[in-house]
């Protein structure tokens, strides 16, 4: 006979059999079913899209330089030192940054395409498959204009930055023609405008030390323009597209913006996003467009000689680089035919020729300057900000 010990054993054991048997019956309770299902849908889905707070703010440099330089305008030179303030506020950019800011601002741009979005973030969802596309983006930038979407991304880059062009390429004229307008025996400030300059050593400098000085990002630039970056929403583009070949300055553009969207662009990625944003051709339009104010401000005597260096190499300089930066085309930094110097061999697929340019004949006076899309960026006054 067995004693009550083993019996109760026995029972135990059996208890245990039973539970196991019950839950091997029913299987995983719903909220464990749910987690799963939950976690097999988050490893489908690609990470977020993200962009660095170092590119929205090199995007920012180029947004309020444009905008401050977008202010030049004639008819405002009321006297000689007018027109010297406004060849400081052209002046004040640094080419480097300027052309990585143009660059970082491609890029928010093309994240303002949701094709060119959706199509990059198809290729995120396996995690070896991304690596393996950031790898190729970051070893060869232009395999990002081979991606879906990329033809509507270059479009938005090219239209909205060639507005900006256009519209510094209308100050230019509208410059260059008072330049003329001002030496008319019956314009009231012909008195200074055909008088020397006084210190004109001391202007010249000045414009190189501006030249020389790091420019800093704007804080309410960079903070909107990182929202736009990380959101695909916020700037005012107007849909476009434009076939390749596409310039060296916008494929970079399209690269930054690809990484973004395979969530690949963040502080973490910032020494790729960086390396980027580099472009010399760009860097080299605008370093040669510096050279050549320096060397018509040297050259300059009467204030009206002055106003012209304004608006051939300050405002028209920034609608070719810009040009440049954007399209596949042949442009003229300068008017070689004025001196009869040859151009320089080209260094990109967009010529580029710098030479000399003294005043020309008068032209008819241009039509009213257009509002860019970097000037609409930026409709807030200060003091509302």
């Amino acid at each position: 006979m067995k004693s009550a010990p083993l019996r109760r054993g026995v029972s135990a054991v059996a208890l245990v059999a039973a539970v196991i048997l019950a839950s091997c019956e029913t299987g995983p309770s719903k909220a464990e079913l749910e987690a799963q299902r939950l976690a097999e849908l988050a490893a489908r889905q690609p990470p977020p899209i993200s962009l660095n707070q170092g590119v929205a703010e090199a995007a920012s440099i180029y947004v309020a330089f444009l905008r401050e330089a977008q202010t030049i305008q004639p008819g405002g030179f009321a006297d000689a030192e007018s027109i010297q303030a406004a060849i400081r506020k052209g002046a004040a950019y640094d080419p480097a940054q300027l052309s990585r800011g143009l660059i970082a601002y491609g890029s928010i741009i093309a994240l303002q395409s949701p094709e060119f979005v959706a199509g990059v973030r198809q290729f995120a969802i396996d995690p070896v498959q991304r690596q393996q596309m950031v790898a190729q983006i970051v070893a060869d930038p232009a395999y990002a204009a081979t991606l879906p979407g990329a033809d509507a991304a270059a479009g938005l880059i090219s239209d909205t930055i060639g507005k900006d062009a256009l519209a510094m390429r209308a100050i230019a004229e509208a410059v260059e023609q008072d330049a003329y307008t001002v030496q008319a025996r019956n314009d009231p400030r012909r008195r200074w405008a055909v008088a020397h300059i006084q210190n004109r050593e001391v202007r010249l400098e000045s414009a190189k030390t501006l030249s020389a000085a790091t420019m800093l990002p704007s804080a309410d630039e960079s903070a909107q323009l990182f929202a736009a970056a990380n959101s695909g929403t916020g700037l005012a583009v107007t849909p476009s597209r434009k076939s390749p070949p596409y310039t060296p300055a916008v494929t970079r553009s399209l690269a930054i913006a690809a990484l973004a969207a395979l969530g690949s662009a963040g502080d973490e990625a910032r020494a790729n996003t960086d390396a980027l944003s580099i472009e010399p051709n760009n860097e080299f339009c605008l370093n040669m467009s510096k050279l050549m104010l320096f060397q018509c401000l040297a050259a300059s005597r009467p204030s009206y000689e002055d106003m012209f260096c304004l608006g051939r190499h300050v405002a028209r300089d920034l609608a070719s680089c810009a040009t440049q930066a954007t399209s596949i085309t042949t442009i003229t930094v300068g008017d070689p035919e004025e001196t009869g110097t040859p151009p320089p061999p080209a260094q990109t697929p967009v010529q580029v020729t710098l030479t000399p340019t003294p005043v020309p004949a008068p032209t008819q006076s241009p039509a009213q300057s257009p509002v860019s899309p970097t000037v609409s960026l930026n409709t807030a006054s200060p003091s509302s900000r």
